[in-house]
């Protein structure tokens, strides 16, 4: 039995998930991180996570590979005897925005694959390991990573935004079902943080945000989301589950 928690973290290299993994090692857990590839980025990230005093394993494997996600889960479960809290960072934007009349089958199944179906499936593995490991003596939860997309349209990346979406309705599922075992399942949805993934469109919302496109007048950042994360995981939500966190500086009120 550990005495410290445990959190494993997908797609957690770089950005929001390194932001994510090295909040929680700073508040006392340990860390399993997943992505793609084992590169330098990958063991920034661990030695980064070892930095901040907790222990650290670095897992590679695709959450879309329906076939890997059984020994991924094992292996997360197992790395220090068990997990308190998942994840689910591990997540990618479309290749090329365009027309909504121009979407591609390819590009719909990648999106969603990596999206949506891995993290329901992966959540599925952890979850049956949650439920049977009856010793639990840390707050146990479930953390998805959506996007303000699934509220927001944006037709020029039309597959982000439905993934988005049922990542939110696959929350208040496993919510419903996790309920009575005493594990929690949020939801974060981010606004518009800075990372690789939004490198791309930086001029852009430098100008929308400059014009008040959020109250909050900036970029977020990967810390704003490990901050929510790991209040999260503490368990002084202990009465709420299913619930959806906005870390968007606002942008998602309506506004006349």
């Amino acid at each position: 039995m550990s005495a410290r928690p445990r959190v494993f973290v997908t797609g957690a290299r770089r950005g929001i998930g390194r932001g994510i993994a090295f909040a929680f090692a700073e508040a006392g857990y340990d860390v399993v991180i997943n992505d793609l590839v084992e590169d330098d980025a990958a063991a920034e990230a661990i030695a980064g996570v070892r930095e901040r005093g907790a222990k650290a394993e670095f897992i590679t494997g695709d959450v879309s590979d329906l076939s890997a996600i059984p020994a991924i889960a094992e292996r997360a479960f197992s790395a220090f005897g068990g997990l308190d809290c998942l994840v689910n960072n591990a997540g990618i934007s479309v290749k090329k925005r365009g027309d909504l009349l121009e979407v591609t089958p390819e590009s719909y199944d990648h999106l969603m694959g990596v999206n949506l179906r891995g993290p329901f499936f992966l959540t599925q593995e952890i979850a049956r390991r949650m439920v049977a490991a009856k010793d639990a003596t840390h707050p146990r939860s479930i953390i998805s990573l959506s996007s303000a997309n699934a509220t927001l349209v944006a037709p020029d990346r039309a597959e982000y935004c439905l993934s988005k979406t049922g990542v939110s309705m696959m929350t208040k599922l496993y919510a419903v079902r996790l309920g009575e075992e005493n594990i929690g399942v949020f939801e974060i949805r981010p606004g518009i943080i800075r990372t690789d993934m939004t490198a791309v469109v930086k001029d852009k919302y430098d100008r929308l945000i400059e014009g008040g496109l959020t109250p909050t007048k900036r970029w977020g950042e990967p810390q704003d989301i490990a901050r929510v994360a790991v209040s999260l995981a503490s368990g002084n939500f202990h009465f709420s589950t299913g619930d959806a966190f906005h870390v968007d500086g606002g942008l998602h009120i309506h506004r006349l």
